[in-house]
């Protein structure tokens, strides 16, 4: 990169990282911003409300909800003669267009028998459904017990009807004497979300507008309910109890007397199918009654959040990322049930703000006033602008080798310096170089019998090749595979030494290979150039043409592009590999002929670097070693622009990677916040963000071969690892690695029933992530991760999709068990799980393994080899005496070049085979009799 280029990119980095600052970390550092006042200041100071109209008068009105039309709201209400001798509520309408002085008169609805709730429009604005006991019984149901605190009463004779508008009796929907109710409806389809306990829990059930095909769409112990639609009915937001140990039996046995206690309910967001559930707030009051700004991207709900004594109810917003948490209204008394007109300009809620002291609740309509929102910053507001930040265009992907990722590595270090983190001795960067481009240069040529072929026109080299001079005979070989399982050899009878093969691209036609993994597998050209090197080949040609079948010409399908060149290994094939265009390679199938190629490649690197910072511990006593330090990691590099591992290959769009991993640097960045401003900790703490992940986790590599000065590895406790921590579903996030250290189960049990989290603690220390390096050197690890999802490595995995309160929440589990770690003295107990559970190495293979964890950076001087990190307790390669840090260079009589070399041998032994390791071992070659193992995919 010439000099002017490199300060451009500089300059760049640095103004993008002053921003980082101002957007992202100044508001967090500075604490929170002035939220909506509190109840113990002047009422009335309500921005988004205006002209307040009070709509009925007397009795109990609530939950009212708009007609599609917008001119009408049905509504449930106990009358004022009714109320005092223990009347039911009943289902009547407001007709907003009609009424003396703009006050309507409520029109019964429902028959006045029983007890009703819950009324709703179809989108037709005609029809309506709501919850009867009328069918079981006309008399109204005594009202819950209190005995046992504030209850709400679960009717198990409560069924859901549709009154068809025509002064007929209602159609019954439901018939299960089990509690169904609290149902709404889509605008669109006129489908049916309810509450019902007919499986025996409180649950969320889907079904059609006439009643069919009932879905259930929850399943966990507690109380599901008041669930809503978003406008566009993709979603739906709710309100759940979620209790757990002694507070789940209390509410088991509650639901047995048909009670349940609403002290605690917290608010989730789903897909309209269940899907996909997270939970939005995380206040620990008595939230309820959600719905969505038309936006469908809001929550508007009534909660008591900030009342000790649970009484002041108002109306609260907060985006469904669980960010911008908002006070609506601040009037005394009770606020609830919002809900928004179908245009978004009028909301309609209950609230006794017109009787002060009284007991009748009414319902209101207000003009809503579309302002900013005044809202209180929350870890979770900091995790999501830390995601937008990093996943923002401007950072080109955080691809290796661009402006974008140096400028996150500048943001970084600023960031952990305004946290108050020390740089190590070395300074906050640790240079890392990472390949990024294999370009060929020129000498490059091919020559078939004595015609030049022009490179880019007529040919193509593969990034994997082989340089230098190669010639020799053609030998067509097919498609260049050997898969006896598949009934096809090509090589059957060919002699390819000191000769050229001749392949076809990708595999024949037919079922033999139909199956797309085995497409891949033997249509990898990696894979061709392998086959054609152990069959003695000096060089291998791929022409994309389908061999004829019997009796027909070649088809002639559509030709494939010549493949881009790339980096895609960590060493070359061993010999050269050369892509023809069909015209210029077709010929050379029937015939004898001969080749000459040169082949010139140049290898380019990136100068990046890993962000280190260091959270000092606090006064040790001096008569005690300090306690060893524990480090924390994310990888903040992407994909860029995709790339060969991009799963959407052919997209050239930025790949934000906003779950991976700017969702990992987000809690690593919240968990540096919450640890610097605690009570000092007793273990230095080095946080660390890692580069060339992506690219084969150079960048964590680095880091343990050479620990910046400061950092005693051998002293290391632990090692805690953040990748995609940005869609935590259903609160369950998984804890990999907790088979590396005994205490781990005791370590993260409490803070995660405090926290609300179902932690799936287990496996080793071994994954495609920054943990592993740390793990091989011996250190116990946890990585945090909250699930795979169908955006991974494509163009899609952005912010839209995060859960940032989620987010926050994990980075505070990994805070918590931070402190526990520091506050205990010693050394985790470091535990390997015994073979034969399948190794990382392995879990490409096919067939068997060698019990092996590759150093996928490869070794260090750059020659041909696999560095094994390590081996696995009782597996193969440790009986049989190969250790960390020597190269595997032979195995089962074949040269090992890199890691794919080792997977095609392990696809090509079989368990319970012996045979030879060849390692490098202090510079000496060292023989070994293996065993081969059998592997197990993950």
């Amino acid at each position: 990169m010439s000099t002017p280029t490199r300060l451009r990119r500089a300059r760049r980095a640095v103004a993008l990282a002053a921003a980082f600052i101002v957007v992202v970390l100044a508001p967090v550092a500075a604490g929170a911003q002035t939220a909506a006042p509190p109840a113990s200041e002047p009422h009335l100071v309500e921005p988004h409300l205006a002209d307040v109209r009070r709509l009925t008068a007397g009795g109990e009105n609530a939950e009212a909800y708009w007609a599609p039309d917008g001119k009408q709201l049905i509504f449930q209400r106990t009358a004022p003669e009714s109320a005092g001798s223990g009347g039911c509520d009943q289902i009547y309408r407001l007709d907003l267009a009609a009424g003396a002085d703009g006050v309507p008169a409520p029109a019964l609805l429902s028959s006045g028998r029983g007890r009703t709730t819950c009324g709703y429009f179809l989108p037709d604005g005609k029809r309506f459904l709501y919850s009867t006991t009328e069918l079981v019984s006309p008399t109204c149901p005594p009202p819950p017990d209190r005995s046992r605190g504030y209850t709400w009463a679960v009717y198990d004779s409560y069924e859901i009807v549709l009154d068809e508008g025509n002064g007929e009796a209602p159609r019954r929907l439901t018939d299960n004497r089990a509690y169904d109710a609290e149902a709404t409806v889509c605008p669109r389809d006129g489908s049916i979300v309810f509450t019902s306990d007919r499986d025996g829990d409180l649950e969320l059930y889907r079904m059609d507008a006439d009643g069919s095909h009932v879905v259930r769409l929850t399943n966990a112990p507690g109380y599901d309910g008041g669930a809503f639609f978003s406008p566009d009915c993709s979603r739906i937001v709710w309100r759940a109890a979620r209790p757990q140990g002694a507070a789940l039996d209390e509410a088991r046995a509650l639901l047995a007397q048909h009670l349940v206690k609403p002290t605690k309910l917290e608010l989730w967001t789903a897909r309209a199918d269940g899907s996909e559930a997270h939970q939005v707030t995380y206040l620990g009051a008595a939230s309820f009654a959600p719905s969505f700004f038309p936006s469908g991207d809001r929550i508007i709900f009534a909660s008591n959040v900030g009342d000790p004594h649970g009484r002041e109810f108002d109306l609260w917003a907060i985006d469904v990322a669980g960010t911008r948490l908002e006070r609506v209204t601040t009037a005394p008394g009770f606020d609830g049930f919002p809900m928004f007109s179908p245009d978004g300009k009028w909301l309609a809620f209950g609230t006794n703000r017109f009787v002060p002291g009284g007991h009748e609740t009414d319902v209101a309509v207000a003009r809503w006033v579309d302002l900013p929102p005044r809202y209180q910053t929350t870890p979770a507001d900091g995790f999501l602008e830390t995601v937008r930040w990093f996943a923002d265009d401007a950072r080109e992907g955080r691809g290796v080798g661009t402006a974008g990722l140096d400028a996150a590595a500048q943001a970084l270090a600023a960031g952990f310096r305004g946290q108050g983190l020390a740089a190590g001795a070395d300074g906050f960067l640790q240079p890392v170089q990472v390949p990024t481009a294999v370009r060929v240069e020129a000498g490059t040529a091919l020559r078939v019998d004595g015609r030049t072929l022009a490179h880019g026109s007529d040919f193509e080299v593969a990034g994997f090749s082989s340089t230098g001079t190669v010639a020799g005979e053609v030998v067509p070989v097919g498609y260049g595979i050997v898969a006896p399982e598949q009934g096809r050899d090509d090589y059957a009878g060919l002699d390819l030494k000191g000769k050229v093969a001749l392949a076809r691209r990708f595999v024949p036609p037919g079922d033999a290979f139909a199956d797309p993994d085995l497409a891949r597998r033997f249509g990898d050209l990696r894979a061709k150039a392998f086959t054609a090197r152990e069959h003695g080949a000096v060089a291998l040609l791929v022409v994309d043409l389908p061999e004829p079948q019997a009796g027909q010409d070649a088809p002639e399908v559509e030709e494939a592009p010549l493949p881009g060149l790339r980096v895609e290994q960590r060493s070359d094939a061993g010999i050269p590999v050369l892509v023809l265009r069909r015209e210029a390679g077709r010929a050379l199938f029937a015939g004898e002929h001969n080749i000459e190629a040169e082949v010139r490649l140049a290898h380019e690197q990136a100068a990046t670097a890993n962000v280190v910072g260091v959270l000092r511990a606090g006064a040790a006593d001096s008569a005690k070693p300090p306690r060893g330090p524990i480090v924390i990691g994310a990888h903040y590099d992407h994909l860029g622009h995709g790339g060969s591992s991009s799963l959407a290959p052919e997209s050239q769009e930025v790949h934000n990677g906003a779950d991976d991993n700017a969702s990992g640097v987000a809690a690593l960045v919240e968990t540096a916040r919450l640890l610097s401003r605690g009570e000092p900790l007793q273990r230095d703490v080095w946080f660390v963000a890692f580069t060339g992940e992506e690219e084969g986790l150079f960048g964590s590599t680095e880091f343990v071969r050479h620990p910046p000065v400061g950092l005693a590895l051998d002293e290391t406790v632990a090692m805690l690892n953040f990748d995609m921590v940005g869609r935590l579903r259903d609160n369950r996030v998984s804890l990999l690695g907790g088979g590396s250290a005994r205490e781990w189960g005791a370590l993260v049990e409490e803070p995660c029933h405090e926290l609300g989290l179902d932690c799936q603690l287990g496996g080793d220390g071994y994954g495609p992530s920054d943990q592993t390096p740390f793990y091989a050197a011996g250190i116990p690890v946890l990585h945090f991760f909250t699930g795979v999802h169908d955006d991974y490595h494509k163009p899609s995995d952005d912010t839209a999709a995060i859960n940032a309160a989620g987010g926050a929440r994990v980075a505070e589990l990994a805070a918590r068990i931070v402190r526990a770690l520091a506050a205990r003295e010693g050394k985790l107990s470091l535990q390997q799980v015994a073979a034969p559970a399948p190794s990382n190495a392995d879990v490409r293979s096919y067939g068997a393994s060698l019990g092996t964890i590759p150093d996928y950076v490869g070794p260090a001087d750059g020659a041909p080899g696999v560095l094994l990190a390590g081996t696995r307790p009782g597996g193969p390669a440790e009986k049989a005496g190969l250790r960390r840090g020597d190269v595997l260079v032979e195995l089962a009589g074949t040269s090992i070049r890199d890691v794919n070399d080792f997977m095609y041998v392990l696809r090509r032994v079989k368990p319970g085979q012996t045979s030879t390791a060849v390692v490098m071992r202090d510079g000496q070659r060292v023989t070994f009799e293996v065993t081969f193992d059998v592997s197990r995919r993950r």
